[in-house]
């Protein structure tokens, strides 16, 4: 995974990243360190640059575009609903979002009018996602700190969530259920008390994982004043402007 370098050794990015680093890494007083790009199957593939001084990073430069899926390339070819189920396939962590965007984008093409209950069913579903998806978050960031317990007891509540689209489509995870015009059928009689359930069960299952992280002094440790941003650097990301402005 991790390569040191020389910051000539690339010579075609040179003159990019050259402004990034700083001189003493120039100089070689500090270390060039490639951080991947992991195994293509892998999610968020990328490589990171890192500038190091003994075990302390001081700089890291993105550099994306390492695996290209050819999904919008491929949708060109089909049918409005049969590219929809590429778009369960962008981003396993937020299917439901991704068929919600989809689906939002034909109707205003297409000027269909959604059903109230139709309407109110995505809302649940692209919530119960965006709950899924901040699951596998914490429970990953927990485990890459050592927190295994966090990591079992975030993926038992994303069970609960994956049980509920398995009951309304058939699949935990690649559903295809929002459909252009509302919904690919009705949910069954069950779902209401099942997303009840979770809804009564969850917030304490929040303050558990509050118990063991919040003041956890390894957690603090290790995220504490961890990759800071002064304030009008934050501001400069957040505003239209060129990115490399807050850089530079």
């Amino acid at each position: 995974m991790f390569q040191e370098t020389e910051i000539n050794l690339n010579p075609l990015v040179l003159d990019e990243i050259k402004h990034l680093v700083s001189e003493r890494a120039i100089a070689g007083e500090t270390v060039l360190l490639n951080m991947g790009p992991q195994h293509p199957s892998t999610h968020g593939v990328l490589r990171l640059l890192l500038e190091l001084d003994g075990e302390q990073v001081i700089n890291c430069i993105p550099d994306i575009g390492f695996l290209h899926t050819g999904i919008e390339k491929n949708m060109e070819a089909k049918t409005y609903l049969k590219a929809e189920v590429m778009t369960d396939r962008i981003d396993y962590l937020n299917n439901m979002g991704n068929n919600l965007t989809y689906c939002l984008a034909i109707e205003k093409l297409a000027e269909l009018d959604v059903p109230p209950r139709a309407q109110a069913i995505r809302v649940i579903l692209a919530e119960l996602q965006r709950i899924e998806s901040h699951l596998v978050w914490l429970g990953t960031h927990a485990l890459d700190m050592a927190a295994m317990s966090v990591f079992l007891y975030c993926f038992r509540e994303r069970e609960v969530i994956l049980d509920i689209k398995e009951l309304i489509s058939g699949q935990r995870m690649m559903t295809t259920f929002i459909r252009p015009g509302g919904l690919w059928r009705d949910v069954p009689v069950e779902f209401e008390d099942a997303v009840r359930n979770f809804i009564k069960i969850f917030p304490e299952r929040v303050n558990e994982y509050e118990r063991l992280l919040t003041k956890n002094p390894l957690f603090m440790k290790r995220t504490k004043e961890i990759g800071m941003l002064p304030p009008e650097v934050a501001l400069q990301w957040a505003s239209p402007a060129p990115r490399c402005a807050a850089l530079a």
